[in-house]
């Protein structure tokens, strides 16, 4: 309920505008009686000593001729709006017809929370930049006082906007609508943007704006930049797939052409001799980022040779579309569900031997699984050794087990690793060969972290939710018996006592694993997002694994046997799916497993929102792409922070239709019994353990408080920080 309303005002409000309707806002209008004239200029003459254009909404084609460029800009977002069905206005006069409306309280609603405000400010420019105005603002999130003031402005306002509250004459506002639409051009949301950057880049020229102004302008233009290249990349047509695929030129799959970050990373890796670790964090687009470095090569030398390795067959599919978008071809691939690949890669040897001058362009795609293998080895090490450019998606696979073994013999010299978490835990000496392998002595060849790719919109902003869940009795006292033999083994360095240690941090591992009062905690929170939102569209569950160990070397596997000899893992997803279903029965919840044979279809199928919810291991965890996912719940309590980092990563990524993310992670924290010191001791390592995923999580999101909030009593115990 605005009271006064002028166009000064749109004057300060308008660079944000164009941003704020591409991110899905409405507004609902009550506002002062300024058809009158008296009192439009009454009220002009009150808050400026200026001259101040008249606002005469009777004649809104002569208002169109006489308004700056950036009110006309204002009413161009304001006739989308109405195109969209996302304005409505009330105007309002006192019934008596004495006094005018002079209520300046409004409501702000992000899908999740409510904010309020009530003070003198009018809707003027003067009001809300020179004035020494009052205003006091409620959040619902500082208890129920607060709370309660909310909803006597909501309550207010509804009274008024229903034409219920019989103190008010209301004017019918159809006409105004209508002039408003007709007299201001129809432009889309892309227009509306790249005017609402023009303009903004006129107000750097001001030298009256103060630096306060300035910097906000800086910190909106590169959120509104951010949003025009989200936009056009999201919005260009996929490339058809190339028939034959080598007879097309490669070339960027964007008209826009690669980021600043992906031209940095591939300049970077040319001035390290072609070798290079790029670690950026996940969905920042780091498949493009390699490709365009392929690219570079091929705009050199008239060819591309590459071969990409990946973790799961899955992988192998996706990097497949990747490198048709660019318009590679001739691609081969060497996994267990294209058995084929031996005669290919045949022909492909035969072929090379023709061309004298090995000019000839191929990818070849492997599962690391595949490539370990020794005589799978032994083909794809004996191509040109300095022609060929080797690609390590996730590349902290090559870093333990057979992998790290065959670093040595691989003689491939231009080499590219991609990973949102290249160090591998507890191990340093493995770490330093993947290093070495990348020629990272001196640091990563290229980083983009999670922060810069918030900041900067290349990942979406996310709220972090974090529960508390506690052990049954019996799961508490079979805790504590296996903690007492984990004690009095510690210390043991004999090979025997150690097989036995690691045995017992297992069995111990599972308990927490596998705790039954996450299921109470996970029903819970769904049932909550469903009353809230009326639906769980795009929400991914993580349910807890099975009884196969979950340890660093769990980032190996191939994505087909994840099942195999686990009833436990099939067990454990088909209790958390079912907790879903019981919600309600119109809901469509689809287990996203390693025996799905439609996954593509089901991936699909949730991007569109014809499946609500997806339930899952650990198939999400690597490369996955699922843009769409808005809510993520994560059961799991995995020892591998990695992993975590993979999962938060498929949420976070951006789509033209999603403002934020929602994560909510299930905490078990076995805190309710006294030991002794070393007892106590050894909980703590643990739980600080626990806690650093947590930190990392939660110094990310839109609300570090609530972390701090929900683990006060834990961290109080054990005297840590998340800070």
């Amino acid at each position: 309920m605005l009271g006064f309303f002028s166009t000064t005002a749109i004057n300060v409000l308008a660079d944000g505008f164009a941003a704020f309707l591409y991110g899905g806002g409405k507004m609902r209008f009550i506002i002062n009686d300024i058809l009158n004239q008296e009192d439009k200029q009454a009220i002009a003459n009150g808050t400026s000593q200026s001259f101040l254009p008249e606002f005469d909404l009777s004649d809104l084609e002569n208002l169109k001729n006489t308004l700056s460029e950036r009110s006309i800009h204002f009413f161009e977002c304001i006739s989308y709006l109405i195109r969209c069905n996302r304005f409505e206005i009330k105007i309002i006069s006192p019934k008596d017809g004495s006094g005018i409306s002079h209520t300046k309280t409004g409501l702000f609603f992000d899908g999740e929370n409510y904010v309020s405000f009530d003070g003198s400010c009018n809707f003027s420019r003067t009001a809300l930049i020179e004035n020494i105005e009052s205003l006091t603002v409620s959040c619902d999130w500082d208890g129920d006082i607060e709370s309660a003031k909310i909803q006597e402005i909501k309550d207010d306002f509804e009274n008024v906007f229903s034409e219920n509250d019989q103190n008010f004459n209301y004017i019918s506002a159809e006409n105004v609508k209508t002039h408003i639409t007709k007299n201001f051009s129809s432009k889309n949301i892309d227009e509306l943007l790249a005017d609402e950057l023009r303009i903004i880049d006129k107000d750097f020229t001001s030298k009256s704006l103060p630096q306060t102004i300035v910097n906000a302008l800086k910190k909106t233009r590169a959120k509104i930049q951010s949003l025009i290249d989200t936009i056009k990349q999201s919005r260009q047509p996929k490339p058809e797939k190339p028939e034959p695929a080598d007879t097309e030129t490669p070339r960027f799959p964007y008209p826009t052409g690669p980021r600043e970050y992906q031209v940095k990373a591939f300049e970077n890796w040319k001035r390290n001799k072609q070798k290079g670790l790029f670690a950026m964090a996940t969905g920042t687009g780091k498949t493009i980022t390699s490709l365009n470095c392929l690219l570079e090569i091929y705009k050199r030398n008239g060819y591309y040779k590459a071969i990409i390795l990946v973790p799961t067959i899955t992988l192998v599919e996706q990097w497949e579309k990747e490198c048709k978008k660019f318009w590679f071809g001739n691609i081969i691939k060497v996994c267990s569900k294209y058995p084929d690949w031996r005669s290919d890669i045949s022909r492909l040897k035969t072929m090379e031997l023709l061309d004298k001058l090995s000019q000839r362009s191929y990818i070849i795609i492997s599962t690391y699984a595949s490539f370990v293998r020794s005589d799978v080895f032994r083909e794809l090490n004996s191509f040109s050794a300095s022609k060929l450019l080797l690609i390590a998606d996730e590349a902290h696979n090559i870093g333990g087990g057979l992998m790290l073994q065959r670093l040595s013999d691989i003689k491939y010299s231009r080499r590219i690793g991609l990973s949102a978490t290249p160090e591998r835990q507890y191990n340093s000496e493995s770490n330093q060969k993947v290093l070495d392998f990348f020629r990272c002595k001196d640091g990563y060849t290229f980083e983009y972290s999670m922060r810069e790719a918030i900041q900067n919109g290349a990942l979406c902003r996310y709220y972090y939710y974090p529960h508390i869940v506690k052990l049954t009795q019996e799961e508490m006292s079979d805790y504590v018996e296996v903690t007492h033999k984990i004690v009095k083994m510690m210390g043991r360095t004999d090979a025997q006592s150690q097989e036995i240690l690691t045995t017992l941090m297992l069995k111990r591992k599972r308990i927490i694993h596998k705790a039954s009062n996450k299921k109470k905690m996970f029903e819970s929170i769904i049932q909550q997002a469903f009353a809230e939102r009326g639906n769980l569209k795009y929400t991914l569950v993580y349910v807890p694994e099975g009884n196969k160990p979950d340890t660093d070397d769990a980032d190996i596997f191939n994505s087909t046997d994840i099942f195999d000899d686990d009833e436990e893992a099939e067990r454990m997803i088909n209790e958390y799916t079912k907790i879903v279903t019981n919600i309600d029965n119109h809901l469509v919840v689809r287990k996203f497993t390693s025996d799905s044979k439609d996954r593509e279809q089901m991936l699909k199928d949730f991007s569109t929102g014809k499946t609500d919810v997806l339930v899952s291991m650990k198939c999400l965890d690597e490369g996955v792409d699922v843009p769409r996912s808005e809510l993520a719940i994560f059961c799991a309590s995995t020892g591998n922070p990695r992993q975590f980092i993979q999962r938060r990563g498929r949420v976070l990524r951006t789509h033209p239709d999603k403002r934020k993310a929602v994560i909510h992670d299930l905490i078990v924290i076995p805190d309710d019994y006294s030991a002794d010191n070393e007892h106590f001791q050894l909980e703590k390592s643990l739980v600080s353990g626990e806690l650093r995923r947590v930190r990392d999580f939660a110094l990310l999101s839109e609300n570090l408080a609530d972390t701090e909030t929900e683990l006060d009593e834990v961290l109080s115990k054990y005297s840590l920080s998340i800070c």
